[in-house]
């Protein structure tokens, strides 16, 4: 179906890029994937530590409810529905992502659909199932054409993922595409430049990961090996 399975194939981390078990997929299979020009970011310190919204000190439940009932901004008149996270609420790995596309937005769950097969076999690869990591997006309703997020948008969603950090408190987040990067660390630099070093979420010591979206490597396969070796600093960060 046009996805890498990717094999670790030592513990520490450090063997050659995964072996490629399928041919990529064509363009036209992926006309639903996200690659789109980037916007600027909304500037990380609009996540604060703590607001004086609402948001701040909400639970599980009453922070997915404020975010199905969210109107902040004029996505909430072209969504089927809203994509609110997925996975283990006390996992060491929390993975952010951009926006939903057109599968997440039908079924109401983020990285589904080829994106999300191939993004669940890069865990794999690293020993993670998708039940070991927490999974959420920068925006929670997904913009129209699967256009990159609008500042605005970007800002309405930040204190829904905000409040998601705090309550998952990662021991490591996996950025994954530029979008996720730019609004996490406030920097326009280009996902090339920003993997293979670690970052801190601005005001905390949580370190960031960056690599690239599955979707931008279903449709550029000859950037997996980077993506994998990508994973292995993570799998190595996991294990220290």
């Amino acid at each position: 179906m046009g996805i890498v399975r990717y094999r670790l194939r030592n513990a520490s981390g450090t063997g050659e890029p995964a072996e490629r078990l399928v041919e990529p997929a064509s363009p036209a299979a992926v006309r639903e994937e996200r690659l789109v020009p980037e916007q600027p970011a909304v500037p990380a310190q609009n996540l604060p530590a703590s607001r004086d919204e609402p948001v701040a000190g909400l639970d599980w439940e009453e922070l997915e409810q404020a975010v199905a009932g969210c109107c902040a901004c004029g996505l909430c008149k072209t969504r089927r529905n809203t994509v609110f996270g997925v996975g283990n609420r006390e996992a060491e790995l929390m993975i952010i992502g951009e926006a939903p596309g057109a599968e997440e937005d039908r079924q109401g769950e983020p990285f589904v659909g080829r994106a999300g097969e191939l993004l669940n076999n890069m865990l794999a690869a690293i020993g993670l199932g998708r039940d070991r990591v927490y999974i959420a997006n920068i925006l929670k309703c997904r913009p129209p054409g699967n256009r990159n997020p609008s500042v605005e948008e970007a800002a309405a969603c930040a204190p829904f993922l905000q409040r998601q950090l705090e309550l998952v408190a990662p021991r490591v987040v996996l950025a994954v595409g530029g979008v996720a990067a730019h609004n996490l660390l406030a920097t326009d630099e280009s996902v090339g430049r920003l993997r293979g070093r670690r970052h801190r979420l601005p005001g905390s010591d949580v370190p960031v990961l960056v690599t690239y979206h599955p979707a931008y490597l279903l449709r550029r396969p000859e950037e997996k090996a980077k993506s994998w070796v990508d994973l292995q600093s993570l799998h190595r960060f996991l294990h220290e």
